[in-house]
């Protein structure tokens, strides 16, 4: 089996590979740069698939760890409108170009960025019931996003940090949804020829780094208030949105 051998890319997947540990520990949203991150050097379609491997196994930890604070009805509204996005990435994805996705992956990702800002500034208000057709809504939008480029987490966070669920409960339904939906990619990537020995060798590589950083987000979110390093990730997030943004772009107008 080989694995890719690019000191570039490791650069860049080492801290994305902790960014999903973190994230998959319990600071959502630090994982929103993962995919990003590699799309700089690869097609990010292929960027995603050699992460999905390394989520499942974190998403198997994070059950676990947070198997008794989640949201039940919350998972049962959003799960099928994601099975309908997947559904509908699978169906797309082969006809999407790479500066599309990046434009896409960028665009959504300063789209949360500006969304968690505007949340942070707004008055607080009085946490709303989680309603269903904006469940299934975001569900959707999250299962494609998250399919053509791991970026579920965009529009999920827009329905859920709504609710203003209990800490450990937001946590904990959040590994709960994504594990199900990380489950369910499995099948249109292999339908897509997503999965390589290259791919596959290379997650192997990544895996005990990215479950070292899931277990020290399990610790963190425990201990440590998010304020900073969220804000901190934000500005991350938003360079390599604008920069694949760019690239993207650049493509396009050439053609």
């Amino acid at each position: 089996m080989t694995i890719i051998t690019d000191p570039v890319f490791y650069a860049l997947a080492i801290p994305a590979v902790i960014a999903l540990g973190l994230s998959k520990g319990g600071f959502a949203g630090v994982g929103q740069m993962a995919t990003p991150m590699l799309a700089l050097v690869m097609p990010p379609l292929e960027a995603a698939a050699i992460f999905l491997p390394i989520m499942i196994v974190q998403d198997a930890n994070a059950v676990w760890v947070y198997r008794k604070d989640w949201n039940r009805r919350v998972v049962a509204i959003v799960i099928p409108g994601a099975i309908v996005g997947i559904g509908a990435a699978w169906l797309l994805a082969a006809y999407i170009s790479d500066a599309a996705v990046r434009i896409f992956i960028g665009v959504t990702t300063i789209a949360f960025v500006a969304y968690s800002v505007i949340g942070m500034l707004r008055v607080p208000r009085e946490p709303k019931q989680p309603g269903v057709p904006a469940g299934v809504f975001w569900g959707a939008l999250s299962g494609f996003t998250s399919t053509i480029c791991q970026a579920g987490g965009p529009p999920y966070q827009m329905y859920v940090l709504g609710l203003k669920l209990p800490k450990m409960t937001y946590v904990g339904t959040t590994a709960v949804f994504f594990a199900i939906v990380n489950a369910l990619k499995v099948v249109p990537y292999f339908a897509l020829g997503q999965f390589t020995g290259s791919g596959i060798g290379t997650s192997l590589v990544l895996l005990p780094l990215a479950i070292a950083a899931n277990f020290l987000g399990f610790w963190l979110v425990r201990i440590t208030p998010q304020e900073i390093f969220y804000k901190i990730t934000l500005v991350i997030m938003l360079l390599i949105a604008i920069e694949l943004t760019r690239e993207g772009a650049t493509v396009l107008l050439q053609r």
